[in-house]
């Protein structure tokens, strides 16, 4: 008879066929372990389950959405298997404890395990979401300027549409936003096909503006979305990785990125330094997926100010990094994903009862007083807003005291708080290899994940 080595490196479950697949997990059904005994100072994950193509950024973005903090990662799947470890803390920095927040947690990684459909790169299910008949999503790219979410605010406003959530990510002079709308009269999606035309018509225009160059899209739909997944696809494919030179950056903070090839292993290895930060490891993931890449092993450490991480990919074809175009592009589309949700400036924190048109009036004041939004989060619950603003002066300088007691002063002092973002610059140390000699025996590779590092 005879015997197939599952983890084998050759050997690519997302290859075989349906029933192959469903044979496997019938005789090796996922498992997930709660473990808050073993390590210290956080609760740990521990994921084993059947491979698939896209089950990383699932399990990632079950556990970036149950707004958990993934402060070590340990991966391993090469084969036909996965065994994932994740230590998650909340951000209090302590260990999960309720109850119900667990059970969500196992339940939401299960079912995604389990799933049955192919991994599909532009919609997901979302941890929590509401359906598609409440409201309509709005998807909108195009150049950046100062005053551009005042003025699509305004159209919406204009429109009879209430803004019910929204992101809002700004890049490398690029804008990308995704925003849940309702219509004012029904309270419900907007069903109207002549309203839903003019409102894409409009917003194209607001979008395009005077550039010529860049195009502007604006895309609605009916489906669920998961917005920050999204928002990574929409920037992505709008080439924000792209520098024109005319971007604020400052070097100095600049992710620190690097691609090798580890040839003795047919693999790339990928480095990564940065200012450690929630979901950095969702953002970096969601990436090389969208760029089609398989992570066959990672370890990433994100306890204190730094956080590091390594990956060993090949390209869904099973192939490493094979030229030095294709390195430069890993390592610019990488950067972009790190920097798009990093913010800096000013934070400021609205809550208030919420009424159709307050994010164009509460945007409309940041531009008549100067300011421009580099991030914005905006929700409603129960009838009250709670939005998030990162903005900066136009010209990049630091927000004048003045005009900032002006502009609490229109919008309300009790409503409008500010928040201090800084950032400070990354620690000088040497690139490392955080596997170390994880190729040095094959018993390492497949299962030096059993346990969990305190």
């Amino acid at each position: 008879m005879m015997e197939v080595d599952l983890m084998h490196p050759s050997y690519d479950s997302w290859d075989s066929d349906d029933e192959y697949e469903k044979f496997i997990k019938r005789m090796n059904p996922p498992r997930v372990d709660i473990d808050n005994e073993s390590c210290a100072r956080a609760t740990v994950v521990r994921v084993d389950s059947a491979n698939k193509y896209g089950i990383l950024l699932e399990v990632v973005q079950v556990l970036t959405d149950l707004n958990l903090i993934i402060i070590k990662a340990y991966i391993s799947s090469d084969g036909g298997w996965i065994m994932d470890v994740f230590n998650v803390t909340d951000h209090e920095g302590k260990k999960i404890r309720d109850e119900t927040t667990i059970k969500l947690l196992v339940d939401y990684i299960r079912k995604s395990l389990w799933a049955d459909s192919s991994f599909l790169p532009s919609r997901r299910r979302s941890v929590d979401f509401a359906p598609s008949s409440d409201y309509t999503s709005i998807e909108l790219t195009g150049t950046d300027r100062p005053g551009l979410i005042s003025e699509v605010s305004a159209v919406l406003t204009d429109l009879k549409c209430n803004v019910v959530t929204a992101e809002i990510w700004t890049h490398n002079n690029r804008a990308a936003a995704v925003m849940q709308v309702t219509d004012e009269v029904t309270g419900a999606a907007i069903t109207d096909l002549e309203k839903l035309s003019k409102i894409k018509e409009l917003l194209c225009n607001v979008l395009r503006g005077n550039n010529k160059t860049r195009g502007a899209k604006t895309a609605i739909s009916m489906g669920v979305t998961h917005t920050e997944r999204r928002l990574h696809q929409m920037m992505f494919a709008d080439r924000d990785y792209q520098r024109t030179g005319q971007e604020l950056v400052d070097e100095t903070m600049r992710p620190k990125v690097s691609v090798v090839n580890c040839y003795d292993k047919e693999y790339s290895v990928v480095t990564i330094q940065c200012k450690d930060r929630p979901k950095l490891l969702f953002d970096t993931i969601c990436t090389l997926t969208d760029m089609q890449y398989v992570v066959f092993h990672a370890n990433a450490d994100g306890e204190g100010p730094e956080a590091y991480q390594e990956y060993y990919i090949r390209h869904i074809d099973g192939f490493p990094i094979n030229s030095e175009a294709e390195r430069e592009r890993i390592i610019q589309c990488l950067e972009a994903a790190i920097e798009r949700r990093v913010s800096e400036g000013l934070k400021l924190e609205l809550c208030t009862n919420d009424r159709v048109g307050l994010l164009s009036d509460v945007t409309r004041i940041f531009r008549e007083n100067g300011l421009t939004v580099t991030r914005a989060e905006v929700s409603t619950k129960d009838g009250k807003a709670a939005n998030t603003f990162y903005v900066r002066d136009a010209t990049g300088n630091q927000v004048d005291a003045r005009i900032l007691d002006s502009i609490r002063q229109a919008i309300g002092q009790t409503v409008l708080q500010v928040k201090e973002v800084s950032r400070s610059p990354p620690q000088e140390s040497p690139t490392r290899f955080l596997f170390g000699g994880l190729f040095k025996s094959r018993s390492f590779c497949n299962f030096g994940l059993a346990k969990s590092y305190s």
